[in-house]
């Protein structure tokens, strides 16, 4: 348990006192967000973009926060450092390595001058090799292979699971960037979808005997890193923003709730856990398949926040509503995940 604290202290201090400098060093330099004209945004144009460094800073200390120790076996006062566990590295390289795609792709729109990225064959490119480097040190470590809701179902994916660790990782990451239009949206979404990660690795690991998880301690310490992070950089993201995450900070944190999902064997569970973003993305693809089947829009703008803008919504209403549909979709989800270990036989 302190182990988790620290690791969420540090990384909210982190981002709470770093993010100003960065909005002044991107501010000097004229590193800012470009602003899509169907909606009326024009007062951010210009708005510091890849704050995602700062989390990506963040999340990093954090955990090696997380696991610094000042008592040696024995009882005895002594500074050093527990052992670090090949889940929380598995973890370190979706979340470090979606972050360096989403880098590249801020960074190429800065130098084009315009709100297009990297070459999407150079960016699925990318994301594949993250998804292998995953999946090797996973199998490697004999990470369970079946497919799960909130524990395996019965079905293992055999090689299959290379495929499934690519198509979470680029769907989630490509969900929580649809997500990052308005205002703190992902930020404190993400905030809440890492908080249920952090009751779910914890609770994995406080009954062994129901869960065949490894290294769930770890992941706990990891998930309440990330939920520091992001709400550390809530603090300054918040309308109206003062810096923006950019696809470094989106791709970073979409990478890292599929780690997550993948090591806690709850993989479909993270649909309800992350209903917003399944919400936003299922609204771009019935837009493009109405718009490319009739010739019509559904939506006045997808993602569906900016449709409700359209209509009127203040943004700020539209931010807060999106984050209760958030919660909401999370508390139904450890709903959900509570209730399997009460019906499993988990108490008795």
């Amino acid at each position: 348990m302190i182990a988790m604290l620290a690791a969420a202290a540090a990384s909210f201090i982190v981002t709470i006192t770093l993010t100003p400098l960065a909005i002044r060093f991107l501010s000097d330099r004229s590193i800012g967000q470009f602003i899509q004209d169907e909606v009326d945004h024009d007062h951010k144009r210009g708005t510091p973009t890849m704050g995602g460094l700062v989390i990506i800073v963040a999340v990093v200390i954090g955990w090696l926060f997380g696991h610094f120790d000042a008592r040696s076996p024995e009882g005895a006062w002594q500074l050093g450092f527990r052992e670090f566990q090949v889940p929380g590295l598995l973890v370190l390289v979706a979340f470090v390595g979606m972050g360096f795609i989403g880098f590249l792709d801020d960074l190429s729109k800065l130098t084009r001058a315009r709100n297009l990225g990297l070459n999407k064959r150079w960016k699925l490119a990318g994301q594949v090799a993250i998804a292998a480097m995953f999946a090797w040190g996973s199998i490697g470590y004999g990470v369970e292979t079946e497919l799960s809701f909130t524990r395996p179902l019965g079905f293992d994916l055999g090689g299959f699971y290379v495929f499934w660790v690519l198509i979470m990782l680029v769907a989630t990451a490509n969900a929580v960037n649809l997500a990052d239009g308005l205002d703190g949206l992902a930020s404190g979404s993400a905030g809440l979808v890492f908080g249920a990660f952090v009751i779910i690795s914890f609770w994995q690991f406080r009954h062994p005997e129901f869960y065949a998880n490894l290294g769930t301690l770890e992941l706990a310490v990891m998930s309440a890193a990330l939920t520091g992070a992001t709400l550390g950089f809530l603090w300054w993201n918040a309308p109206p923003a003062r810096i923006f995450m950019g696809d470094t900070g989106s791709q970073a944190l979409g990478g890292a709730m599929a780690a997550l999902a993948l090591l806690t064997n709850t993989h479909l569970l993270l649909i309800v856990l992350g209903g917003l973003y399944v919400l936003e993305t299922v609204s771009v693809i019935i837009q493009v398949a109405a718009f490319r089947g009739w010739g019509k829009r559904v939506f006045k703008m997808a993602p569906i926040h900016h449709h409700f803008e359209l209509k009127g919504w203040p943004e700020t209403t539209v931010i807060v509503r999106f984050w209760i549909l958030a919660a909401l979709s999370v508390a139904f989800g450890l709903g959900l995940f509570y209730g399997d270990f009460i019906t499993g036989g988990g108490v008795g």
